[in-house]
């Protein structure tokens, strides 16, 4: 794997949870773990009308990239069964491991801060 993963996975964060782009989904994701990622994208972003992601870091071993992401948002719809408090909660801390083949993400695993985001929130 070149630098291309990494590529990939910046263009996952930048037009998926940024611009809004879910078709991308289906562009950067083999096509079985493209449902699974929409099953938790589209309900978060539904919840949080102005999110912004930024790439801390990417690390690449092989086939697995690893990234570190800040993540913001302002929470206006409903979020895990807590209706809009209208509140931001910034820079959110998430770590995410994706492994890729044939230049799409074939799985995704990671780590959110949730509690913190739920203090920011005041849902804590």
């Amino acid at each position: 794997m070149t630098s291309d993963a990494k590529d990939l996975v910046t263009r996952l964060v930048r037009e998926v949870m940024v611009e809004r782009r879910l078709e991308v989904v289906d562009e950067v994701y083999a096509p079985r773990p493209a449902r699974a990622a929409r099953r938790w994208i589209e309900p978060f972003l539904a919840s949080f009308s102005d999110v912004d992601m930024r790439v801390i870091r990417l690390v690449q071993e092989d086939d697995v990239v690893v990234g570190r992401f800040a993540c913001s948002g302002t929470h206006t719809g409903e979020w895990v069964g807590h209706p809009p408090t209208g509140r931001r909660f910034s820079d959110v801390a998430e770590v995410y491991f994706f492994r890729l083949s044939d230049g799409r993400i074939t799985s995704a695993w990671g780590l959110e801060d949730t509690a913190e985001r739920l203090r920011q929130l005041g849902l804590a």
